[in-house]
């Protein structure tokens, strides 16, 4: 998944060894689709990471529902 265009999610060298984290953070953007695609729901993973705001979740989601391939 290419998350260079996503404005939530920002790419460090050094940091996560330069994975795609939530900007600010030290969580992989992949983490939290992963977790609501395993069926967590947003409540759950607003609890799990505190840190990150509804708004925040929502978008990282949307942004990759928007970009994964759709099945046919």
């Amino acid at each position: 998944m290419e998350w260079s265009d996503c404005p939530l999610v920002e790419t460090v060298p050094g940091k996560l060894a330069g994975q795609p984290i939530i900007k600010g953070t030290r969580i992989r953007a992949q983490t939290i689709v992963g977790n609501y695609e395993a069926g967590s729901s947003i409540e759950e993973i607003e609890e799990n990471w505190p840190e990150l705001s509804r708004e925040t979740i929502l978008g990282v989601i949307a942004f990759h529902q928007s970009r994964a391939p759709q099945p046919r």
